[in-house]
């Protein structure tokens, strides 16, 4: 991301609120390791769970797509919508209230003994309608149209959402499945949008060395038209057939495109390579999807390649990156602790996935050890962060 060229002001909001990236990346990664390490507990110990209507494994996977990816992206768009479209976005109070709702449809499940699972429901859903209208606002009042594929997708989103407590309250048939993995490819298809708008930016001008990296308009146009097809396809038809080879055709293009971005020097900047190792693990997750038309291995492989891989790799590495810009700080020069907070990263993804792939007989001990090594990237991420996100930009601009 750029930096945000406001005018050098201050005003008497703490720093925290300033932005949305600032409460959004703070509260995501607290969450991730809290709520991770709360599925252990529940795995491993029994740990109580207060909603009867979800199981514990089915919250997971909830709050890992509704609650955790929804936080970054939320903290992404609140600060990316104002640079694209230069319309403020939401700030203090509206931004502390939004947050508040967030917080509050994170831990009620928690805490509240006997919650209610409309009630729930209604918090969570309000949480990603205003999220979707504090979204829409700045794009239709700067009359940016390209921007709506980004807009159309939070609502989409908040589509799955709602489809997937519907399912819960036994409204919909299947719908907890279908709602869960649509709101899987949506934040993947935004993750990919966004991956192929910034990443050749990002890595041309952060490599050190003139270099014009390669895209075709044949292959973005065929990649979102199978890429909807294979989100009807899993989600809403659950035909294995049709989404392997989707998968399979994906696997595909999106190497082509990845192939096309790469440039040795790369591996020598944590904030490049973390995010091309992302795209590899989504691209990862189309082989095991395409893999599943002819092995017996576990559907489960693919979608926490997708996940702890792709989605958590390429969050963590946007929001390094985000935070260090729009705090004023050189994206350039990153802290030294980064490479190795990505390597751990990498590793909870390997063993995780690729492990359980080769050796499967040992398979909890393998979600232990991924389990763990995540918990501890994400209290690592805050550590550094805390006080970076806290504090005013060091510029002595606004933001």
């Amino acid at each position: 991301m750029l930096n945000i060229e406001d005018k050098p002001a201050f005003d008497n909001r703490i720093a925290l609120f300033r932005l949305g990236f600032r409460p959004f990346f703070l509260g995501a990664a607290a969450f991730a390791a809290g709520v991770m390490l709360y599925w252990m507990g529940a795995l491993a110990l029994g740990w109580p769970f207060q909603l009867d209507e979800i199981t514990p494994a089915t919250w997971h996977a909830h709050e890992m797509i509704f609650g955790y990816s929804l936080a970054v992206i939320a903290g992404f768009l609140l600060t990316a919508v104002m640079n694209w479209t230069g319309v403020q976005t939401l700030n203090g109070g509206p931004l502390v209230a939004l947050f508040l709702l967030w917080v509050a449809a994170r831990l009620l499940p928690l805490v509240w003994i006997d919650l209610p699972l409309a009630l729930y429901a209604a918090i969570d859903c309000l949480f990603g309608l205003l999220l979707f209208a504090a979204v829409l606002h700045p794009v239709v009042k700067s009359g940016q149209r390209k921007q709506y594929s980004v807009v159309t997708k939070v609502f989409l989103l908040l589509c799955s959402n709602i489809l997937f407590y519907l399912g819960a309250l036994g409204m919909v048939d299947d719908g907890e499945r279908m709602g869960l993995y649509s709101g899987l490819y949506i934040v993947l298809a935004l993750i990919l949008l966004l991956a192929r708008r910034v990443v050749p930016f990002f890595i041309e001008k952060g490599v050190g060395y003139p270099v014009q990296l390669k895209n075709r308009l044949w292959l973005d146009r065929s990649s979102l038209f199978l890429f909807a097809g294979l989100w009807i396809s899993d989600s809403f038809l659950d035909n294995a057939t049709a989404t392997g080879w989707l998968a399979g055709a994906l696997l595909v293009l999106h190497s082509a495109r990845l192939a096309g971005w790469h440039t040795p020097g790369i591996w020598k900047k944590p904030l490049l390579w973390v995010l091309y190792i992302a795209y590899l693990w989504i691209i990862f997750g189309f082989a095991l999807k395409f893999a599943l038309l002819f092995t017996d291995i576990s559907p489960s492989l693919a979608v926490h390649a997708f996940t702890v891989g792709g989605i958590g790799m390429m969050t963590v590495g946007m929001m390094a990156r985000v935070s260090l810009g729009h705090t004023g700080r050189n994206v350039f020069e990153p802290p030294k602790i980064l490479g190795w907070l990505f390597a751990l990263l990498l590793v909870a993804s390997v063993v995780r996935v690729i492990v359980p792939l080769l050796t499967a007989q040992h398979y909890l001990l393998w979600v232990g050890i991924s389990q763990f090594l995540w918990i501890a990237v994400f209290c690592l991420f805050f550590y550094v962060y805390f006080p970076i996100l806290l504090r005013q930009r060091i510029d002595g601009r606004d933001g």
